[in-house]
């Protein structure tokens, strides 16, 4: 049975949720502010769902506070406020996705179906590849070391890293990255692959990602 945190300082809406997520034969924490999730952020669960705007711990802080202990864990980010730029913000915090109030319950379950069906297909096997002046990146950890040190990714940077390193030399345009990385439903601009890609450039000075002027990015294998 998958666990899901829910999280939102509205209690109509939250227990709502909460009923329509039971339903679906999931497990169900909903806690009604930021600072009473804080307590649970090692929960051993499979997906968060946290409202943005709430008073003392926001959306924001909770979530970093969740990918402090746990890196790859995936975020729905639900708000009151529908912009571009806090959807990119939310999204360079690590979220999975982001649905904007007033939603129906239904709607939610369908962004939580998609990221769980993407979980449960996940094959669990040991890949590991040696890459670029010294970096080793392990697929099955999400991680990749200098030396031995881990280098401190966000989720978004290891799925953009993942998918350069399974396609060599491949010429990728912004909206390919967008539909790998973001998702088909993605809604903002095309800028946030190269907010992304300028983050990787500086925790990975040797990984030789190429800007294709006017079209995207591609990966230079050094094994070529």
């Amino acid at each position: 049975m998958y666990k899901i945190n829910l999280v939102d300082d509205e209690r109509n809406l939250n227990d709502l949720l909460t009923f329509h997520l039971k339903n679906e034969g999931w497990d169900i924490n909903n806690f009604y502010s930021g600072k009473e999730a804080l307590l649970h952020i090692e929960d051993e669960v499979d997906l968060w769902v946290m409202d943005i705007m709430m008073p003392e711990v926001d959306g924001y802080t909770l979530i970093k506070k969740v990918k402090e202990k746990k890196p790859d864990m995936p975020v729905i980010f639900i708000s009151a406020r529908d912009s571009d730029i806090d959807r990119v913000v939310g999204l360079e915090f690590g979220s999975e996705d982001y649905i904007t109030k007033p939603f129906l319950p239904r709607e939610l379950i369908l962004r939580v179906k998609k990221i769980l069906n993407r979980l449960e297909k996940e094959v669990i096997v040991k890949q590991e590849k040696d890459i670029e002046n010294g970096y080793h990146i392990d697929y099955n950890k999400r991680q990749i070391l200098e030396n031995g040190k881990r280098i401190e990714l966000t989720s978004k940077e290891f799925d953009i890293i993942d998918v350069f390193t399974h396609n060599p030399s491949k010429a990728f345009s912004r909206e390919e990255l967008i539909e790998k990385v973001w998702g088909a439903d993605y809604f903002g601009s095309d800028r946030v692959v190269d907010d992304l890609v300028r983050r990787i450039r500086k925790k990975l000075p040797k990984l030789e990602v190429e800007t294709v002027y006017g079209y995207g990015y591609r990966w230079l294998d050094d094994e070529k």
